[in-house]
């Protein structure tokens, strides 16, 4: 058979694993974990049948880094099995380059953390293979209903297939939604930091994988997750099975409405904390499909009734002409870049808006790429407060030459906080991407495919100009409902089913319908208990936010 990697073409005896086939094309870089074999997530001891365009992935790459942590947490949880025997493990949500985990009842501090730590590199050291069996379903949750591990026999008797691919290592078997690398020894990069109660496992660095990434320290960040996770734990939904158990029960109307009080209130004590302090000028930035448009809103809302009475402005509207940007050595517009925006301008309105005097807020004209030729006239009134939305509020050359004092920050992002089971976390950028297919299939004519072409770029930019200044916010809001999954669903299933075989959006399309697989999808009489002012609506439709 004819292999492929890059300009390099050999003829490869049929059968060979696709590690193989890497290392006899000198394409097998350190880190390297899988391999992308015509386009599909393949491990490297699957073997390679046919012809075939084959692609390494180490930690760098998105899917690659997926299948390491993978890995890594099956050496985590053979640790934890050994150090404490019975006890829950939750593998919950992101800490910067890592992932946060506790034992539910246990607070570990700094030598128990270390315990751990040695353990896994005792295990990483001796290199023990990840075996992989295909189970029946009913298989699979007799083993787990006597291992005591209920949160996966209550998701998978809602499997809509009835086998799947169980892995065994040390006489552990555990079901992790994905491709795992071939044994222990890949994934020897890692490292522990103490977080109470729990850690974080820092995976390998982005940049260089042979390094475990530094720890970044979010604790504004964490806080809120922190939060979200108690609410979830307040209301009995931590994992995906236990959405389903409420829909069953007919309880999904009384969990939306908790939902949608929850972010009400959180909104409200924002709103009050801004009024008491008397800022005027408030910058709210956030990710991509984070609901930055309807939180200004609703923020805005509670301003009112509490008497401020504020404007809104969108940072969008202060994009320089398209054709003035400068370009990138790549012939391309980085159009997530703070220089896109005319801060010099905006800067010099909100001065004079504070002084009193009247300004021409711009109006840019997506279309044509250029701001059309008559803004829109605005004067504030004494005391009158301003929100300011876009994805740089944040960033301090926006705001360096304002008075700081009258300045209010509020960062906003969807941090998914319920589980697929204990051990299997739902990444809040699958779900923001869920939510940006939606919205930009139902009300900017983009397909899917495109979407998921822009997301690689979306995320550089995030990483790059959003998430490095999101611990100088004043407020977080977590802008995830805990009910939203089903929701998008029932919107993005059909649309992911579409997208090309083979393509890379086709593995990104698979990985995100693995997730929704596991959820029900809510009825048509149940979407209209969701308000129209919903921070959800801002992409399934039905928002009034914007009507007169």
């Amino acid at each position: 058979m004819t292999i492929t990697c890059g300009k390099q073409t050999l003829l490869i005896p049929d059968g060979t694993t696709a590690e193989e086939c890497l290392r006899a094309l000198s394409a097998y870089p350190p880190g390297t974990v899988a391999a992308l074999v015509n386009g599909a997530v393949a491990e490297l001891n699957a073997s390679v049948r046919s012809d075939a365009t084959l692609t390494p992935l180490t930690p760098s790459d998105e899917e690659g880094r997926r299948v390491y942590e993978r890995s890594l947490r099956f050496v985590l949880l053979l640790a934890l099995r050994s150090l404490y025997p019975g006890r829950q493990v939750r593998i919950e949500y992101s800490a910067g380059p890592g992932v946060f985990i506790r034992l539910p009842g246990i607070d570990m501090d700094e030598t128990m953390v270390a315990a751990v730590e040695a353990e896994m590199r005792r295990i990483t050291l001796a290199d023990m293979p990840f075996v992989m069996q295909r189970w029946q379903k009913e298989d699979a949750i007799a083993y787990f209903e006597q291992d005591g591990q209920t949160d996966k026999v209550e998701l998978l008797r809602r499997r809509p297939f009835d086998y799947f691919n169980m892995y065994c290592c040390d006489g552990m078997w555990e079901y992790f939604y994905g491709a795992m690398a071939p044994s222990t020894g890949y994934v020897s990069t890692f490292r522990l930091h103490p977080h109470a109660p729990g850690f974080v496992m820092l995976l390998p660095a982005y940049d260089d994988p042979s390094v475990p990434a530094s720890y970044v320290h979010r604790p504004k960040h964490l806080a809120v997750f922190s939060q979200s996770a108690r609410w979830c734990e307040i209301l009995g939904v931590v994992n995906a099975a236990d959405l389903a158990n409420m829909m069953e029960r007919r309880r999904m109307r009384a969990f939306i409405r908790v939902n949608e009080a929850l972010h009400d209130q959180a909104i409200g004590d924002i709103a009050r904390q801004i009024a008491a302090r008397g800022k005027r000028i408030i910058l709210v930035a956030g990710p991509s499909s984070s609901g930055k448009t309807t939180f200004a809103g609703r923020l805005g809302v509670h301003l009112t009734v509490l008497g401020r009475r504020p404007v809104q402005i969108s940072l969008d509207n202060y994009y320089r002409n398209r054709c003035d940007l400068p370009l990138e050595p790549d012939g391309t517009v980085d159009l997530e870049a703070l220089h896109t925006i005319d801060v010099a301008l905006l800067q010099e309105h909100l001065r004079r808006l504070l002084d009193g005097e009247e300004v021409e807020i711009p109006r840019f004209d997506f279309c044509t790429a250029m701001r059309k030729p008559r803004g829109v006239p605005l004067k504030l009134e004494p005391g009158q407060p301003v929100i300011i939305e876009g994805i740089h509020g944040l960033n301090p050359a926006l705001s360096d030459h304002l008075p700081q004092a009258v300045i209010h920050r509020v960062f906003v992002s969807a941090l998914t906080c319920i589980n697929l089971d204990d051990h299997n976390r739902i990444r809040t950028t699958d779900v923001r991407l869920l939510r940006r297919i939606v919205r930009d299939h139902q009300f900017r004519g983009t397909t899917p495919e495109n979407t998921m072409k822009m997301w690689p770029s979306v995320r550089r930019g995030e990483e790059k100009w959003i998430f490095p200044y999101q611990e100088l916010a004043d407020s977080v809001f977590n802008t995830a409902l805990h009910y939203e999954l089903p929701v998008l669903k029932r919107f993005a299933f059909a649309l992911l089913q579409q997208i090309q075989p083979g393509t890379p959006e086709d593995v990104l399309s698979q990985r995100l319908r693995k997730v929704l697989h596991y959820f029900p999808e809510i009825s048509d009489d149940m979407l209209d208990e969701i308000p129209p002012l919903s921070l959800l609506r801002e992409f399934i439709g039905g928002s009034t936010m914007e009507k007169e």
